[in-house]
């Protein structure tokens, strides 16, 4: 992956475009910004290189296919040492979506997607709480998602 990768006001471009249709041809895109196809394909495999694009997914609505559980979780380690360990068993747990380390009471703060409330206490009792290293966890369900975006870049050269 290289470093300090110059990013100019085109990759700003193609990148905003991305971002409200990750399906837009580059073809599309070219044509929206003046250059060619091919330019957005190198630009993008350029990008892709310095790890500042991490690849495309399809973003589910889970609760239109039945998952109708979203809830954070306020995880609490034996040691915040733990936390590699602790991560690596969660992401085996295909309900969690989201894992994040941050700093204030909880060590872990991470997403999950369940079925139902009975979902949710098989997935907490039976998977997380098992997870060698967590003391304890606190649930936070959401009643609804407003917004989930990335954040607008502009170009500031």
């Amino acid at each position: 992956m290289e470093k300090n990768v110059e990013i100019d006001e085109t990759d700003l471009k193609i990148l905003g475009l991305l971002m409200q249709d990750a399906t837009m041809p580059y073809t599309e895109i070219g044509k929206k910004i003046n250059v060619s196809g091919g330019t957005v394909h190198v630009r993008m495999g350029k990008m892709e290189q310095a790890g500042i694009v991490k690849g495309s997914q399809l973003v589910i609505d889970h609760t239109k296919l039945g998952w109708d559980i979203a809830a954070f979780l306020g995880i609490y380690l034996d040691k915040s040492s733990l936390y590699a360990e602790v991560a690596e068993q969660l992401i085996k747990i295909p309900e969690v979506v989201s894992i994040n380390y941050t700093t204030g009471i909880y060590s872990i703060f991470a997403k999950i997607v369940c079925r139902d409330t009975v979902h949710l206490r098989e997935v907490l009792h039976d998977k997380i709480q098992k997870v060698q290293g967590i003391q304890r966890t606190e649930t936070f369900i959401s009643l609804e998602e407003s917004i989930n975006r990335s954040v607008p870049f502009s170009y500031k050269g």
